[in-house]
């Protein structure tokens, strides 16, 4: 059973048992361009007493760069090493566990930022932002030049999704012998401000269904995230603890990844998520409405 946090004495506890504070962004620090009540002074305080922050965010839209930018914008201290998004760990995953060789291409179902880390690993990349392939309309196969230089095809979310994306997608995948299908995250939606929208899991659905091939998916609650974490910084699982507002990723990424965790319930998951005969079987360790109500242990 989770353990609800209420008093001066409960966060306060909860301060000094963790090192190390794993963060999902969207949902818990803000909710799109609007802060949380409190998240920079819960993470000036944790600074303050020494403690390790990373921001792990299933955000395939932004690369780490773009990301920091983000941060400097919302007043929210931040060091690029500190940020860990699932477009970088996509990229890295295709150079540094597929080693992709330098001759291959991957086609890109997403945004400038997924092509940007993609682009820092020296991976050339077809699709993406490229205006030929985000324009509205039918998709004619004789009028297509296919690319067999293609080795994978890595998908995002995609809020510029076309027919077109999802056609050439679908040629290089049935084609190209071995290429492979990755997935930076399989969020079926995410917090955006005034309300829920899909999220990257749903962009890649259609071609899930078409194939009838599941994608290796990177993001949370996948351990290759964590992976790539614990590749950059060496941290006590013990003495680590993620905090999120999915069950179904932050939460269940923490346990799988070995270390505690903390659900806020300021995004996507609801008390009613939690409690009584519907509750998710993935239980957080700890709960509490806000990431601002950790204040109380300053």
């Amino acid at each position: 059973m989770s353990k609800r946090l209420a008093s001066t004495q409960d966060y306060s506890a909860l301060v000094d048992a963790f090192d190390t504070w794993l963060f999902d962004c969207d949902g818990v620090i803000w909710h799109g361009d609007r802060l949380i009540d409190g998240a920079i002074d819960v993470l000036n305080l944790l600074r303050q007493k020494q403690k390790h922050i990373i921001f792990v965010t299933n955000n395939a839209t932004k690369s780490r760069r773009s990301y920091k930018s983000k941060f400097d914008k919302l007043g929210v201290q931040a060091d690029v090493n500190e940020i860990f998004g699932s477009a970088y760990a996509a990229a890295v995953y295709v150079s540094s566990v597929m080693k992709l060789p330098k001759d291959k291409k991957v086609y890109v179902i997403g945004e400038a930022g997924l092509e940007e880390e993609l682009h820092d690993e020296g991976i050339t990349t077809l699709g993406g932002t490229d205006p030929a392939d985000n324009v509205a309309g039918p998709f004619s196969l004789s009028k297509y030049e296919h690319d067999p230089s293609v080795a994978a095809v890595v998908c995002g979310l995609d809020t510029s999704i076309t027919y077109t994306k999802y056609c050439k997608a679908y040629q290089h995948l049935t084609r190209n012998p071995g290429c492979a299908f990755v997935v930076t995250n399989e969020d079926g939606t995410y917090p955006a401000g005034d309300g829920i929208l899909p999220g990257g899991g749903a962009v890649s659905s259609p071609l899930r269904y078409a194939l009838k091939r599941d994608p290796i998916a990177i993001g949370k609650p996948n351990k290759t995230m964590l992976d790539t974490i614990q590749a950059k910084h060496h941290f006590d699982p013990k003495r680590t603890i993620m905090v999120g507002d999915r069950l179904d990723t932050d939460i269940l990424f923490g346990q799988l990844g070995g270390v505690s965790t903390l659900l806020v319930l300021t995004g996507v998951t609801l008390e009613g998520d939690i409690t009584g005969p519907d509750a998710s079987p993935v239980i957080p360790d700890y709960v509490t409405p806000s990431i601002g109500d950790l204040r109380q242990a300053a």
